[in-house]
């Protein structure tokens, strides 16, 4: 392990279960946060304030649906590879991280996995470069962990459908240029629909005082009879399992993310403890010592 990327050993000696693909898309995307990330989020932590000047970098170290195929913009790399960016995001900041997977699991995968060709060819190039953002609309005020019970709802009005209701904590949506939303029929199914900023009725207030996550845009998404084309809904699934389905993408990278996480708390604690002075002497702390 190089000593310039990361202080702390590979004391489990992961490096040797990845490939050298995997070993350098990781370093990329480390010398990346180390260089665009890590000396500017503590100023934007504070300000709760989403630096969307990165938006091109992390386009660049493909954290925006890496394992989406090439033929639509993105990268057509693996499920680890993807794991190994979201881990190296976080390391400098769990926002940035959030943005990432927002982009990647919860609006490129249900467009390629749920959406037909012509979406495919229309949102995901400009979604893997950065050019749109997106977020995911599932979350409602009176219904998070029962996502079953959303009251969003549409009708079919002929030539579209009118879309209303409104999402709670909603990850990119202050700035997010589509929304991929979960709404009911008027059979009570539950759909994925396409919303595009602009459209009249289809505002995006933002959160403000949160205690976490401060360097994440958050907000709300609400619907006030918006007029949304009939070639925006997702029709590769339905029911809640599509989702859901989209959520268990999500958790993959999140998982790796928790895990970039716990590396950056160990090399804090383990530098800090290497540089600190306690009764006037330089305490040579080693990584037995730090572990007591």
């Amino acid at each position: 392990m190089r000593p310039d990327l990361f202080e702390a050993p590979d004391y489990y000696q992961l490096d040797d279960l990845l490939t050298d693909e995997h070993l350098l898309i990781r370093d990329a995307a480390r010398q990346w946060v180390k260089r665009d990330i890590s000396p500017i989020i503590e100023e934007y932590a504070q300000k709760a304030e989403f630096p969307k000047q990165i938006i091109k970098g992390l386009a660049e170290i493909g954290a925006f649906g890496p394992y989406i195929p090439e033929e639509y913009g993105g990268a057509g790399l693996d499920q680890i590879s993807y794991g190994l960016i979201m881990q190296e995001i976080e390391r400098g900041d769990s926002g940035v991280r959030s943005t990432a997977s927002v982009q990647s699991s919860l609006v490129m995968y249900p467009i390629f996995t749920y959406g037909t060709e012509e979406q495919r060819k229309k949102y995901l190039p400009k979604l893997a470069s950065g050019e749109l953002m997106g977020c995911f609309g599932l979350t409602e005020p009176d219904h998070g962990s029962n996502p079953g019970g959303m009251v969003t709802n549409f009708k079919d009005k002929g030539d579209h459908f009118l879309l209303n209701g409104a999402k709670l904590w909603i990850s990119n949506s202050p700035f997010a240029d589509i929304a991929v939303v979960w709404a009911k029929n008027e059979e009570g199914r539950i759909h994925g629909l396409i919303v595009e900023r602009g459209m009249e009725g289809f505002s995006t207030p933002e959160t403000h005082g949160k205690w976490s996550l401060r360097a994440s845009a958050t907000g709300e998404l609400i619907f006030d009879n918006v007029k949304v084309p009939k070639e925006n809904i997702l029709p590769g699934k339905s029911g809640l399992g599509a989702p859901l389905g989209c959520l268990d993408s999500a958790r993959f990278g999140i998982a790796w993310g928790a895990i970039g996480a716990a590396m950056d708390c160990y090399d804090t604690a383990l530098r800090y403890a290497k540089q600190r002075v306690q009764f006037g002497k330089l305490r040579n702390c080693n990584r037995k010592n730090l572990l007591r």
